[in-house]
Formats: C-alpha cells, structure tokens, sequence
C-alpha cells in the first residue's frame, strides 16, 4: 500500500513552508517572510513513530484573487487536496481569524477529508493568548493545535493527530527502483511543461513569467515504464542576473536538485539554440557525473527541411563538445511530439550508468586499442600501461595503472574513452578514467 499524503495548505505567509521544513528535518521549501515564495506544490518524505508519509508543501491560497501566478497556486493547493489523505489548515495567531481563513475553511470542509487546523507563531504553547480561542469559529471537529513552526513547539501534538487520521495499512513501501529526475536548463525553456505533459496532468505551475518555478519540485510518476520522480528546479540563470535573495536560492536548489538525481534531463528551447548558459548549464550535470538527455523543446514552431535534424545535432555537439556522450531527443511539450518516448531514453541512460565491466575484458580491450594506437612517448620514454580496472558506477570509474601519468596525455586518455564506449557503449553517461602511476619494474 502506498504511503498516506498529508498536506498542508493555508493563506500566504502563514509559515507553511517553515512548519514543512522543520517536520521533514531539512531545508527544502524555501522560506522568506513574502507572500507568495512557494508556488508549486513541494513532496517529501517524513516519519513519525515509525510511520512514513508523504509531507506536500503547497502555495498559499487567496481564494479571491485574480492574478494568474495566484490562480494557479490556487489550483495547485486544490489539487494537494484532492489527492491527500490528510489535510493540515495552517492560521497565524498574530494575524488573526481573517475572511480568507473562513473561505478556506468551507473550501477544505467540501473536500470531506479529514482536517487538523494549526494555528501557527505561538510562542509559547502551554500559554496561549485569548486570540486563539476565536479559531473554534471555523468548526472543525477536532481542537485547534497551538504551533509554533519556527522554534518545533506544538510540532509533536500536531505530528500525532496526523498519524491518529492515516490509514497505513499493513506495510510502507520503500523507494527501491525509483528513478530520480531531475530537469534542468534555463527559465522558460519549459522544463515544467515537459513535466506535466509526461505525467499526463498540470503537477506544476507553468507561465510564459520567467522564473515562474522557485523551488526544486518533486513529482513522483509510475506507469508501464517505470516509477519515476521527476524534479522540476527554477531556471538557472546567469549569476550576474540573479540578483534577488530568493532567486539565489532557487539556483542553489536547482544544483542541489542534480545531486541527487540519477538522471538530468537538459532543456534547451529549440529557437534559441545552445546559448551560453545552456553550456554552464550542461557542465553542472557533466562535473557532478550525472547521466544526461538533451532535450531539445519547441520543435514544433521550428521551420524544417530534409537537413535541420543534422546541422542541430551539429552545432549542438560542438557547444557541448564535453557531452558527446548525451542522447538527443527533439520534442514539444505543446503538442506532446515524441515526449514518450524520453521515458524509453531514461531507462537506458539510467542502465548504462550502473553497467559494470571485467577486468578481462577491459584489458582485453586495452591491449587490442594499444595495438592499433600506440601510447605516446617523450624524449625516448614512451608510456607503458600495465592494466585497467572499473571500480565503480554512477559514473562508470575505470583506474588506469601506468608507469608515467605525466606521459599519460589527454588526448590518449580521450582515445581509450571513445574506445570503451564504441565497445561497451556508456550512453548518456560520463566515464571517469583515474590515472595511477608504478615504477617500471611494476607487473601486475
């Protein structure tokens, strides 16, 4: 059985993104003191009493505003809610019972799922001020938890009513065989786009606004390919424009986001090319060994002919003339053009990064590329290379032992890479070749 899903949804700047962060034990909804900060819905793990369940962040809710970013963080709290077991109705003491708790209130008792209402930024727990007694108004059938998500208080209270209305039923699963995605590029490329178009629904915010997704957002996916969670992360921009304390946040999420992703999809809108910055970009992925799809979005408002397709892969393999080993995929997250078929090339990019190797064949391999390519010499003393051996994966590793790394050139170590990915392929993925050098006398 699935883990239950709690979420917690209330007014902007009621601390639901602090009350988030503290129950899941990291910062991972960012948190300033301005309305509006967290837009899409935010997913992680948390455990009480050895019960584990999904903890939703959501954007806060003015249910009678007509802007559009607002609308659709309106839409997206709607959607927590629909798909929750569990609902946390978070209030803030020093702003009072206001009109727009009362519209959420009758918005969450529609809903029928059972709600926890807390009442945040009181300080002190045991001692509540007479103001908290006015949120009995709303009517819910369970007490009003004093809160403070800021300092933890009242979290416990809180944490054991949520476990008391779940259903957990006989076990919990685990994420053993998820594959984490994280999607990657510039603003407005439309990385959340692609994300709702492959999850078949609107699971994130999507605005011709640049700079629309702030946090790193996690959706998790399962179908007949798989079961995948892909994060949506802010638009990284060039850091001489980012300028906003919030934004700068948002980069640090984005590259956070690609650590712990086994997969990187790289979005590149197909009017403007490779830029600049798609090329930063790519290289965060490249250094932090991550495997690789480029995604080449918005083809469909690209003029063709019978020789488009290759003159793109060109100019794309000599901007990213480190990434030769990346896939390249052309779709429109508008019309859904080839997006099936990315799960397909995740899967695959995903096996060839946990591929392991014999130490027999690679020395097979290695005497069979010295025979046809000679190592290079110097001054009369030419490199000798004793054996090779892969210690691990994600990237694939392979340690070379040799009798001089300084004769060890770039070029040849570049060499034996393409020869381990024409024999044993590697797509997608980067190979780290670790140099160790032995005196002459050395044998294996």
């Amino acid at each position: 059985m699935s883990k239950p899903i709690v979420a917690i949804v209330g007014r902007p700047n009621v601390g639901k993104s602090t009350l988030f962060n503290k129950l899941i034990g990291e910062r991972r909804s960012i948190v300033e003191d301005i309305p509006g900060v967290t837009r899409d819905r935010i997913y992680a793990e948390a455990e009480w009493r050895d019960h584990r369940f999904i903890l939703i962040d959501t954007g806060g809710i003015e249910p009678k505003s007509d802007d559009t970013i607002l609308k659709q963080m309106r839409n997206q709290a709607e959607m927590a809610i629909a798909s929750a077991s569990v609902i946390i109705f978070m209030c803030d003491i020093r702003a009072g019972l206001v009109a727009d708790d009362r519209d959420i209130a009758i918005m969450l008792k529609k809903s029928g799922k059972p709600i926890i209402l807390a009442v945040n930024k009181i300080d002190r727990v045991g001692d509540v001020p007479f103001e908290f007694y006015e949120f009995y108004e709303l009517g819910f059938e369970k007490e009003p938890i004093a809160l403070s998500s800021l300092h933890g208080s009242g979290t416990g209270d809180l944490l054991d009513a949520v476990i008391e209305e779940c259903d957990f039923g006989d076990g919990e699963e685990d994420d053993e065989g998820v594959i984490n995605v994280a999607v990657i590029g510039k603003p407005n490329a439309g990385k959340s786009s692609i994300i709702n178009r492959m999850c078949g629904e609107e699971r994130v915010i999507v605005s011709d606004i640049a700079g629309t997704t702030r946090d790193a957002v996690d959706t998790r996916v399962e179908n007949d390919h798989g079961i995948y969670n892909f994060i949506d992360t802010a638009g990284i921009r060039r850091h001489s424009k980012v300028e906003d304390r919030i934004e700068k946040f948002s980069v640090l999420r984005a590259k956070m986001a690609v650590e712990r992703a086994d997969v990187c999809l790289l979005m590149i809108d197909a009017n403007d090319g490779v830029t600049e910055q798609d090329e930063k970009i790519a290289g965060i992925a490249h250094e932090a060994g991550k495997s690789v799809i480029i995604v080449i979005n918005k083809w469909d408002a690209v003029e063709k002919d019978n020789h488009t397709v290759s003159e793109y892969n060109k100019r794309i393999r000599v901007s990213l003339g480190y990434m030769t080993y990346a896939p390249i995929i052309y779709v429109s997250a508008l019309t859904g053009q080839r997006c099936a078929n990315i799960y397909e090339m995740i899967n695959n990019v995903y096996n060839e990064a946990h591929k392991r190797i014999t130490t027999g064949m690679l020395n097979d391999l290695l005497n069979d590329a010295m025979t046809r390519v000679q190592p290079p010499s110097d001054k009369g003393k030419r490199l000798k290379i004793y054996y090779m051996t892969q210690t691990s994966v994600v990237p694939p590793t392979f340690v070379i032992f040799c009798n001089s790394e300084e004769l060890f050139h770039f070029s040849y170590q570049r060499y034996l890479e393409n020869c381990l990915r024409d024999t044993f392929g590697f797509t997608g993925t980067p190979i780290r070749l670790v140099i160790r050098q032995k005196g002459d006398d050395y044998r294996q």
